[in-house]
C-alpha cells in the first residue's frame, strides 16, 4: 500500500505539473469564496472518465433494519392443561419434537380425578346398558311396563353420554391410548401423572417451568415450541418510502454472517405507524436453514421493489462533498471546462443514487477521477 500510494502521489505531481501551463490563475481570495471552474489539458482528460446522463428505468431499493421473530403461524405456547406440581422435566431448550411428544411429567390431582371419573362412567353406562336390555326383553314378556323400559333406555343413553364425556376429558388431558385401554379393561394403571405434551411438531425455544412448580390449568404458560425452519423479519419502513413496497417484493436479510445472505418475500405491511419510530413494519417470511436467524435478532434488509420508476442515476462513484459535507458531482461546461454541481440525492440503488435536483438529461459528469478534479480545483 504505501508503494502504491507514492506512486499516486508521484503521477498526481507530475499532471499538476502539467496542469499549472493551462490552468488560469485566478486571485486567491476569490477562489476560496467561489470554486473556479477546472480547465485540463488532452493528456489530462485522459485520467477521467465521463458520463451522459439520461432518464432510465429502474426498481427501487429499501435498505433498513430489521428484528427477526418466529413465524407466529409456526410457534405456540404450551399452556399447563391441568394443574399439580412438576414431577419432571423430559425437554431442553433446542430439543426438536414431533407432536405428541412428552414434554413434562405433572403430579396432577386433575389426571387422577378424571381417571377415576371415567372408570365410574364407565361402570355406570355398562350397568344402565345391561338393565336397559333386560328391561326391552321383559317388556315383550309383559314382565316390565312399557314406560318403565323407556325410562330404562333414557337411563342408559344418559349413562353413556356421561362415559363418553368422561372419556373425551382424558383426551383432552393427553392421556395416552395404553392408559384408557387399560381402563376399559378394568385393568390397574400405573402412577398417576399427568403428560404434558407438545401440540406441534418443532424445537423447542422456551422452557418456563422448574420441577416443583405448581401449575394452574389453563394459566400457566410451560414451553414454546416453534417451527424454526422459516422466520419473520420485520423490517422498518419509513413514510416515504411506503409507497415503494407492496406485498409480494422479494428481499434479502443479511444475518451479520460474513457471506451469509438469505431471500425472504414481503407478505404483510401493518396498517399503522410505530408510534416510538413513526415507522411502518413490513412482515418478510424468510427460509431458515440451519436456524442461522435467531428470534430477536438484529439484521439488516434489502427490498427490491417490483414497481417500475423512471428518473436520472447517478453512480455512486461521481457523487464527492464539499467543505460544508453538500453533495456535488463535476459537470462538463459548453467550454470544455468542469462545473461543481450540487445535487439532491435521492434512494441509493445498489451502486447509483437518484437525482431528484441539480442534474439534467444529456449532462455530462466526471464517473471517475473526480478527486483529481477536486485536487486541481483546490490548488
Amino acid at each position: 500500500m504505501p508503494r502504491r500510494r507514492a506512486a499516486f502521489v508521484l503521477a498526481l505531481s507530475a499532471l499538476l505539473g502539467v496542469a499549472g501551463c493551462s490552468s488560469k490563475a485566478e486571485p486567491q481570495q476569490a477562489a476560496a469564496d467561489t470554486p473556479q471552474n477546472v480547465t485540463m489539458t488532452p493528456a489530462q482528460r485522459q485520467h477521467i472518465q465521463l458520463l451522459t446522463l439520461a432518464p432510465a428505468s429502474f426498481h427501487r431499493a429499501i435498505e433498513t433494519t430489521g428484528v427477526v421473530d418466529f413465524d407466529n403461524d409456526q410457534a405456540t405456547s404450551v399452556l399447563a392443561p391441568f394443574s399439580g406440581p412438576v414431577a419432571r422435566l423430559l425437554v431442553a431448550p433446542g430439543d426438536k419434537v414431533h407432536q405428541g411428544q412428552p414434554l413434562a411429567l405433572v403430579d396432577s390431582p386433575d389426571f387422577s380425578a378424571a381417571i377415576s371419573a371415567y372408570r365410574k362412567a364407565l361402570i355406570g353406562a355398562q350397568n344402565a346398558r345391561r338393565l336397559a336390555d333386560a328391561d326391552k326383553d321383559l317388556v315383550q314378556h309383559e314382565g316390565v311396563s312399557r314406560r318403565e323400559a323407556e325410562q330404562a333406555q333414557t337411563d342408559a343413553a344418559s349413562a353413556e353420554a356421561d362415559r363418553d364425556a368422561a372419556l373425551q376429558a382424558l383426551v383432552a388431558l393427553g392421556v395416552d391410548d395404553g392408559t384408557i385401554k387399560a381402563i376399559q379393561a378394568g385393568r390397574a394403571v400405573a402412577r398417576a401423572q399427568g403428560i404434558i405434551r407438545a401440540p406441534i411438531a418443532g424445537t423447542v425455544v422456551e422452557k418456563l417451568i422448574t420441577p416443583g412448580q405448581l401449575l394452574q390449568a389453563g394459566t400457566t404458560p410451560c414451553f414454546t415450541v416453534a417451527d424454526l425452519s422459516k422466520v419473520w423479519v420485520m423490517a422498518q419502513v419509513s413514510a416515504a418510502e411506503l409507497a415503494t413496497i407492496r406485498v409480494g417484493d422479494p428481499a434479502q436479510v443479511d444475518s451479520g454472517m460474513p457471506g451469509v445472505e438469505l431471500p425472504g418475500t414481503v407478505d404483510n405491511i401493518a396498517a399503522v405507524v410505530n408510534p416510538d419510530t413513526r415507522a411502518v413494519a413490513a412482515r418478510i417470511v424468510v427460509a431458515n436453514p440451519g436456524g442461522v436467524l435467531r428470534k430477536q435478532m438484529y439484521v439488516r434488509v434489502r427490498i427490491q421493489s417490483r414497481q417500475a420508476g423512471q428518473g436520472l442515476l447517478m453512480p455512486v462513484s461521481a457523487l464527492l462533498r464539499d467543505d460544508e459535507n453538500l453533495p456535488f458531482a463535476y459537470v462538463v461546461q459548453h467550454d470544455g471546462s468542469f462545473a461543481r454541481r450540487h445535487v439532491t440525492l435521492g434512494p441509493r440503488n445498489g451502486d447509483q443514487y437518484e437525482v431528484s435536483d441539480g442534474l439534467k438529461p444529456g449532462d455530462r459528469i466526471v464517473v471517475d477521477g473526480g478527486l483529481f478534479v477536486q485536487f486541481m480545483q483546490n490548488q
